[in-house]
């Protein structure tokens, strides 16, 4: 190694969270199997999988909630395998389900939780005023969080993940099961902490939500990770593709083979009844398309253009239809 290389190998920062083979099973099942990963100072990491993937579980061994079976991990500098809560002071965790009081107004529990961390009670009443402002709740402020709608009780279990001013925040599923203004408030409230320098390590099995607000991702499924690389990186393949959407009525069962067998130099895929996807890497003529499709006795109702999304990368990489994760997003709460 050249003197230059030595240097520059010197000044960069090492990553804020360093994870290395870590696993954890519970009985027979590995629940997080080898994975390593490494989050940088300031970034927004979003972990994307299914329910059951293994998020919640990476997030409990990473905040010090539970310990690895094998790996390692280390958070800002200091190793998390011998003692899991070394690095406590710097994290600040918010779980997929409120850990908060109901019984106690949201003031109060922001300057218990402020008090759990050390907050002086001048400091912390402070701080949960200025939080209760920034989120939104001065008006609820002195109610019961037992009568606040479940979009007030995740922004209030946000606020007092953050009453302490953590480098690290770890948000587990934030806007599962809440309705669609929250959720978008929300995620204006997470880039606002973002920007401000906070590292977000965000798990969540929206995709969507994934691509709109991280930088950088890692896909699990089944305990293990099989894909981490920014938002750019994964969209480059399938933004080279040109795609359409073509509605079919009265459609022929045979029509998606005919299509394939006359235009040879695109790629034909019935998606479900009545619904033809196009795809090829140069430009698509409608035109032929349609004539063909109504020479046979169809009638095309519709023709639109595909845009490219991380959906369709998470499907090539993982197998998993994104079907199949609409699917558990409906079980958990409203479409975002």
């Amino acid at each position: 190694m050249i003197p230059s290389e030595i240097s520059s190998a010197e000044n960069t920062p090492a990553p804020l969270i360093q994870v290395d083979q870590l696993t954890k099973r519970f009985d027979d099942v590995a629940a997080v199997d080898g994975i390593s990963f490494d989050v940088q100072e300031g970034e927004l990491f979003g972990f994307l999988g299914p329910n059951g993937a293994g998020k919640t579980t990476t997030i409990n061994l990473l905040t010090g909630l539970a310990r690895p079976d094998e790996g390692s991990i280390r958070v800002a500098g200091l190793s998390c395998t011998p003692n899991p809560k070394a690095a406590q002071k710097f994290i600040g965790v918010v779980p997929d389900e409120s850990n908060l009081y109901p019984e106690l107004t949201g003031f109060d529990n922001l300057c218990f939780c402020a008090a759990l961390y050390g907050l002086r009670k001048k400091e912390r009443r402070k701080r949960a005023r200025e939080l209760l402002d920034a989120f939104g709740l001065r008006e609820a402020a002195h109610r019961k969080m037992a009568v606040y709608s479940k979009g007030m009780k995740r922004k209030l279990t946000i606020a007092a993940g953050i009453i302490h001013r953590p480098r690290i925040l770890f948000l587990d599923e934030p806007t599962t099961g809440i309705d669609v203004g929250s959720a978008r408030q929300l995620r204006q409230l997470v880039r606002k902490l973002h920007r401000a320098g906070t590292t977000i390590f965000l798990t969540t099995h929206y995709i969507e939500e994934a691509e709109r607000l991280c930088e950088r991702i890692a896909f699990i499924v089944k305990g293990r990770i099989v894909r981490t690389a920014t938002i750019q990186d994964l969209l480059e393949p399938v933004q080279a593709k040109r795609s359409m959407l073509i509605s079919v009525a009265q459609v022929p069962a045979t029509l998606g083979a005919e299509l394939s067998s006359a235009f040879k130099h695109l790629e034909i895929q019935t998606v479900s009844e009545g619904k033809v996807r196009v795809d090829s890497t140069e430009s698509i003529s409608l035109g032929p398309l349609v004539r063909f499709i109504e020479e046979r006795g169809a009638v095309v109702t519709e023709a639109r253009r595909l845009i490219p999304s991380l959906e369709e990368v998470f499907v090539q990489v993982t197998g998993i239809e994104a079907a199949a994760m609409r699917k558990e997003k409906g079980k958990r709460g409203p479409k975002k």
